[in-house]
């Protein structure tokens, strides 16, 4: 089996054949990983999606190492790769954790399809049905909204986890305001994204989400498939033969 591991912005997401579960990235040192892995088998390879934090990702190869003698397999952003083609002219500048919903959208579906990843910024693509990606959006999401505007506005208050539907009513408190005024923004942004998938890829597309809120989200667009491991299915496809590379624990 083969450790897949996506490393975001405040947690660590992690999935071994059957096996699966998150960490927090804030602390994270080669004890807390070992309480996590402690009980599994040794990997065949570590694949590993990694755009944020660049201390969770050093102790992570520490633990890899030293525990397992495996290198990390670390997935990278490509102009082209398993049939989908990159719209950016310098295809780098991607986040790699975008490239890789892409492809697992592509190969979940026959057609086009809307990726969308609901994390601490919402990520929108489009993949029409011959894989060339069209282009997307990237905006804030709930938590990175919440805390920009409560930087500026210390005296409200609103929680920081995620709702499971987001509430658009009218506020009837300056707190409920805010924080159903953020979730207007955002219900309004997943009815726009539903029609523009309609327009560029046709009413049959596919629209798949992921992240956190990505329930919320297609709860406020009317439609969608929720799909939580996409990036992680991703990794298999960006980094198809990696346990070869690795079999006997070397590089």
């Amino acid at each position: 089996m083969i450790l897949d591991i996506d490393i975001g912005n405040t947690r660590l997401k992690w999935r071994c054949g059957e096996q699966r579960g998150f960490v927090s990235t804030s602390g994270l040192d080669v004890q807390v990983l070992g309480q996590t892995w402690g009980g599994l088998d040794t990997p065949a390879a570590v694949r590993v999606v990694s755009v944020a934090c660049h201390e969770a990702e050093g102790v992570l190869a520490q633990y890899c190492q030293q525990q397992w003698c495996l290198p990390l397999r670390k997935a990278e952003t490509r102009a082209s790769q398993a049939g989908v083609t990159n719209s950016y002219q310098d295809h780098t500048t991607m986040g790699a954790d975008r490239w890789l919903v892409m492809l697992a959208g592509f190969h979940r579906q026959s057609g086009g399809c809307c990726v969308v990843d609901c994390g601490s910024a919402v990520t929108i693509d489009y993949v029409d049905a011959d894989g060339q990606h069209l282009g997307g959006y990237i905006a804030p999401g709930l938590r990175l909204m919440r805390k920009g505007l409560l930087g500026n506005t210390r005296q409200i208050h609103l929680p920081m986890e995620s709702p499971e539907r987001w509430d658009t009513r009218p506020g009837r408190s300056t707190a409920e305001a805010v924080g159903h005024g953020i979730e207007l923004m955002l219900a309004g942004l997943a009815e726009r994204v539903v029609r523009d998938c309609d327009r560029l890829l046709g009413d049959q597309a596919a629209l798949l989400v992921t992240g956190g809120d990505g329930a919320a989200f297609i709860e406020s667009a009317g439609r969608g498939e929720l799909c939580p491991d996409l990036v992680l299915d991703g990794l298999a496809l960006a980094l198809p033969n990696v346990a070869a590379l690795d079999k006997g624990g070397h590089d």
